[in-house]
């Protein structure tokens, strides 16, 4: 019986490592891209995953479109092509 427990130890520290230094930090980044993504509106501005910045100027529930530059050239993306959305102090 102590054999058998000795070798589940090394199992259960392997388990409790994995769980917390990749399972809890992939948890929390979920949630806040999830609030990033409910947060964004019109005019704000984001990067997409492909690195292409622009600002919104329409939303529906499955797709963004952003204008890109000065001569309003506009993207329609999916919702979930869009990486990040950019501080107002970062355009300054």
């Amino acid at each position: 019986m102590g054999a058998v427990l000795y070798n589940i130890i090394p199992l259960v520290l392997i388990f409790g490592l994995f769980f917390f230094m990749i399972i809890l930090p992939e948890k929390k980044r979920k949630k806040q891209y999830g609030e990033m993504m409910n947060s964004l509106s019109l005019n704000d501005d984001v990067m997409t995953r492909g690195g292409i910045v622009g600002k919104i100027v329409q939303m529906d529930e499955e797709h963004i479109t952003i204008e890109t530059s000065s001569d309003r050239t506009k993207i329609k993306l999916v919702k979930n092509a869009i990486a990040s959305k950019i501080a107002k102090e970062e355009n300054k």
